[in-house]
């Protein structure tokens, strides 16, 4: 029987890798800045502000809503997107985590 990722790395681990698995890609990136910027657009808007289809820009809009670092509401036939701030800040916790953690305390690594 194979052990799930819960079972094999704590709570940390596993949300700081869901994180970085939703911001690897620069599309990614470059959306979280314009909502960041807006506070809040649909997907045409982005769309129009990055050189890419509206179906590739709404599968990098899924993978950030996965990740709960963005949220969408409903409105008609569009949904409006905007930073899920509690997620965010969450984000912004656990990375500075992982970066102090990597930092080494031997200073005659190789």
């Amino acid at each position: 029987m194979a052990l799930t990722k819960a079972q094999l790395f704590d709570e940390k681990q596993v949300k700081a890798a869901e994180f970085a698995k939703a911001l690897a890609h620069p599309a990614r990136i470059a959306i979280l800045e314009i909502l960041a910027k807006r506070n809040t657009c649909i997907c045409g808007d982005i769309t129009e502000e990055l050189p890419l289809a509206q179906s590739t820009v709404s599968q990098h809009l899924k993978a950030l809503k996965s990740a709960g670092i963005i949220k969408g509401e409903i409105d008609g036939v569009r949904t409006c997107y905007c930073l899920d701030e509690d997620n965010v800040a969450e984000l912004k916790s656990v990375m500075e985590s992982l970066l102090k953690d990597l930092t080494t305390q031997n200073p005659n690594c190789c």
